[in-house]
């Protein structure tokens, strides 16, 4: 079925979050080193973003790299630092030409040199693109993130910059990776896990989850646009009726 063909344009969520997960499955189904999973995972990036940008989503975010993906073989790291240079180096020039902004979720710095270099140049020469914004998580938790945004808000009261009595959910926010992000709406997971993974988790607080069976280098536009019809059938009350 043509998911795109479905769906309402006038009600396409402003802020998409999705755990890109299934790479080393999707190798070992067809006997292949997890290297090529990741390989194919990244090509989709790619696809999924210009799919993101054509729909004309205001924010797109996606987990590469979490604080606990230190833990698998230094060889996997590796090469995933490989493919994070070469990406950003390869699709920097359209990322720019389509006037999508580049920001970074998570401590990018604990990474080698070469990559936060490339980090760096993408995140300087995108920064006044204001189309589309590109979050990508690489080193990064949701817990971790609401322990930042608390330090820095504490560091901030301290300095008198800040009262204790105006913090509310929107200064709280503003502390936030995601502050000049749209709430997110929606959350897709493939790969058929059912949990989020230590993801966004003070920005879930309303968004709509949901799963697919689909692994992810196998989920391409028409996958994204069935997420986004699915959404586009809910009724989202936010605590109301």
């Amino acid at each position: 079925m043509n998911y795109k063909s479905l769906l309402d344009l006038d009600n396409i969520p402003s802020h998409i979050g999705i755990v890109m997960d299934g790479n080393g499955r999707w190798a070992k189904k067809r006997g292949l080193p997890r290297s090529f999973g990741h390989k194919a995972g990244s090509d989709k990036v790619v696809e999924i973003v210009q799919s993101a940008y054509n729909l004309n989503i205001k924010a797109l975010t996606l987990f590469a790299f979490s604080t606990e993906n230190w833990k698998r073989p230094n060889e996997e790291i590796s090469k995933l630092m490989e493919l994070l240079i070469f990406y950003v180096k390869t699709q920097l020039d359209k990322i720019k030409k389509n006037n999508i902004k580049i920001n970074v979720l998570g401590d990018y710095t604990k990474f080698p040199p070469r990559v936060v270099d490339e980090i760096t140049k993408a995140l300087q020469e995108t920064s006044s693109n204001d189309k589309m914004i590109l979050n990508i998580a690489l080193n990064y938790g949701g817990q971790d993130e609401i322990v930042r945004a608390t330090k820095n808000i504490v560091k901030d009261v301290n300095l008198g910059i800040i009262e204790v009595n105006e913090i509310d959910n929107e200064i709280f926010k503003s502390y936030l990776y995601t502050h000049e992000s749209p709430d997110l709406d929606l959350l897709i997971r493939p790969s058929g896990e059912l949990r989020v993974s230590n993801f966004l988790l003070y920005q879930l607080a309303y968004a709509e989850f949901y799963f697919s069976d689909v692994l992810w280098p196998d989920f391409d536009e028409n996958q994204l646009c069935k997420a986004i019809y699915e959404f586009q059938l809910r009724h989202r009350r936010f605590g109301g009726l």
